[in-house]
């Protein structure tokens, strides 16, 4: 279950949207059958029932924009990691020169091979590509720490060391960036969510009246709150969404460094 539920939530534009939408959709469908079918709401307790839906609906509000929050909040870390991603690159690159030419040249190129690759993996969705960068990704990273490795075991100096430290940081600044795409939102958020609007869709189509709403509620209600769903896995999905964190520091940083 837990697979399925992420495969949904990669996916928010071909599977979640309309998997939440016809669920709300039958929920609400639901709600005016039994509506319909007899009258469930007579007048001394429709201001009780209004009280539950309002109820319902403001606390389904609130969680969507908590959890809007917390994809947004996630986004916004995602671009400022990839941000300082690149600036550790580019001092290592700089820091490269204190080496002896021929370990300079060695780091210099590795360097910029790992920043192609690093951006590349920004923009990239086949899984099979994904996973040959990473295992590049880090067969570049044991490389460049070996050179400055050894380059401060010959020559342990304080000018060496800034090298050292350089390529830590970018090996470190990659880890970051992983840690945060791991980091979304819980699976337990999205079940609330999904519990709380499908009894939100339930009254709101028990609650109906008259019988000429009722198609504009079951489609109106549901896709309000679909997309609402939408909206918030997109931004938390870090790569398959259609909002995605392009890697613009990382681009620019590769062409300069050419």
């Amino acid at each position: 279950m837990r697979g399925a539920m992420t495969l949904v939530l990669d996916y928010p534009l071909m599977l979640l949207l309309p998997t939440i939408f016809v669920v709300l959709v039958l929920a609400a469908a639901l709600g005016v059958w039994l509506a319909g079918r007899r009258d469930a709401l007579a007048d001394g307790s429709r201001d009780d029932f209004n009280v539950i839906q309002t109820a319902t609906l403001t606390l389904l509000g609130l969680i969507i924009g908590f959890t809007f929050s917390m994809a947004l909040n996630r986004y916004d870390q995602r671009k400022n990691l990839e941000e300082e991603e690149a600036n550790a690159i580019g001092t290592a690159y700089l820091r490269a020169e204190l080496l002896p030419a021929e370990r300079a040249a060695a780091l210099k190129a590795a360097l910029r091979q790992y920043t192609h690759e690093r951006a590349l993996l920004y923009v990239t969705r086949d899984a099979a590509q994904i996973a040959a960068l990473d295992a590049s990704a880090g067969k570049l990273q044991g490389d460049m720490w070996t050179i400055v490795r050894d380059v401060a075991n010959e020559q342990p100096t304080p000018v060496h060391g800034l090298v050292v430290t350089s390529i830590n940081d970018v090996i470190n600044a990659q880890g970051y960036t992983q840690a945060a795409w791991w980091n979304r939102i819980p699976h337990g958020a999205w079940i609330l969510m999904l519990m709380l609007a499908v009894c939100a869709s339930f009254l709101v189509g028990l609650g109906v009246r008259h019988p000429d709403a009722k198609l504009r509620l079951i489609a109106m209600f549901p896709l309000i709150i679909a997309g609402s769903f939408f909206l918030i896995a997109d931004i938390d999905a870090p790569r398959s969404g259609v909002i995605r964190v392009a890697p613009m520091n990382l681009q620019t940083l590769e062409a300069s460094l050419r």
